[in-house]
């Protein structure tokens, strides 16, 4: 339980895939030297964006978390955002450092590779995927496994929550996609509640609240009470996350916040940001 309560920070629009381990990549390369990616699409983030959380298991703070964007760098020749998100923390007797990473392309935000590093309590966990959508496979390659991808457009666990920060949300809709890279995670519904306003440590917000839905068991599926606070402003940071199970509830409070220089300019500066690409 005490497990799944961690993941739940990394699930905020998919559930966990079997994705993978940590560690540099000797072949990627700084690509951040100011230059103007004409072609890259328009998002609300950019390099040097740093968020970070406290993780609270009812009144209790049991943890931090950081969603970071330190660079665009070069993977297989072809310029991506490199992700980051870490949890750390723990009760004792049970400790977690988790760490995971996406590299996704600045053009059409799809994930080319995703690493997830695991480190709870007595478990651990590490895996490592490769993605080619002009040959529509994936590979593991910490152990070589192959399989066929459920989309020319894949994303990964990370990726995916990039993604929907760069969607015009619009209050009572409902938003299907299937670009999850395998296709038990397919389709993702996204269903946008409600505006709210929120007060976290880093400050008051105005929120537009959505609600992820997901085809596989777990925290967030169908029939789930859990709401994510995206702020309601072209940035759609994540400010608050909730989830509900019997007899525990899981928050994610927003602590501190550091913009960072999107390729096309600051987003606060643009009335409307266009959404990405879906199936």
């Amino acid at each position: 339980m005490l497990r799944l309560i961690f993941l739940l920070c990394l699930w905020a629009v998919l559930p966990m895939s079997p994705a993978a381990g940590a560690g540099a990549d000797p072949n990627a390369t700084d690509n951040s030297d100011g230059h103007e990616y004409a072609s890259a699409m328009r998002v609300p983030f950019g390099p040097g964006e740093v968020l970070t959380y406290k993780v609270m298991l009812g009144i209790f703070t049991i943890g931090e978390s950081s969603m970071q964007l330190p660079a665009i760098e070069a993977t297989r020749g072809i310029s991506t955002y490199r992700l980051e998100w870490r949890i750390k923390g723990g009760i004792p007797f049970f400790k977690v450092d988790t760490k995971f990473k996406s590299w996704i392309d600045i053009e059409r935000l799809v994930s080319l590779r995703f690493i997830q590093d695991q480190h709870e309590g007595h478990y651990t966990r590490f895996r490592e995927f490769q993605f080619f959508p002009e040959q529509r496979r994936w590979k593991r390659t910490d152990n070589n496994e192959e399989g066929v991808l459920a989309t020319p457009l894949p994303l990964d666990d990370l990726s995916f929550i990039y993604f929907a920060r760069s969607l015009k949300l619009e209050v009572g809709k409902q938003y299907s996609f299937n670009r999850y890279f395998k296709e038990s995670g397919n389709p993702v519904i996204v269903k946008v509640l409600r505006r709210d306003q929120r007060v976290v440590p880093a400050g008051t917000f105005k929120t537009i609240v959505v609600q992820p839905i997901i085809r596989t068991k777990g925290l967030f599926s169908e029939g789930g009470k859990a709401e994510l606070h995206l702020s309601d402003d072209p940035r759609r940071i994540l400010v608050y996350l909730k989830t509900e199970m019997p007899g525990i509830s899981l928050t994610l409070h927003l602590t501190s916040i550091r913009n960072g220089v999107p390729i096309h300019g600051d987003p606060m500066t643009r009335a409307e940001i266009r959404s990405g690409p879906h199936d």
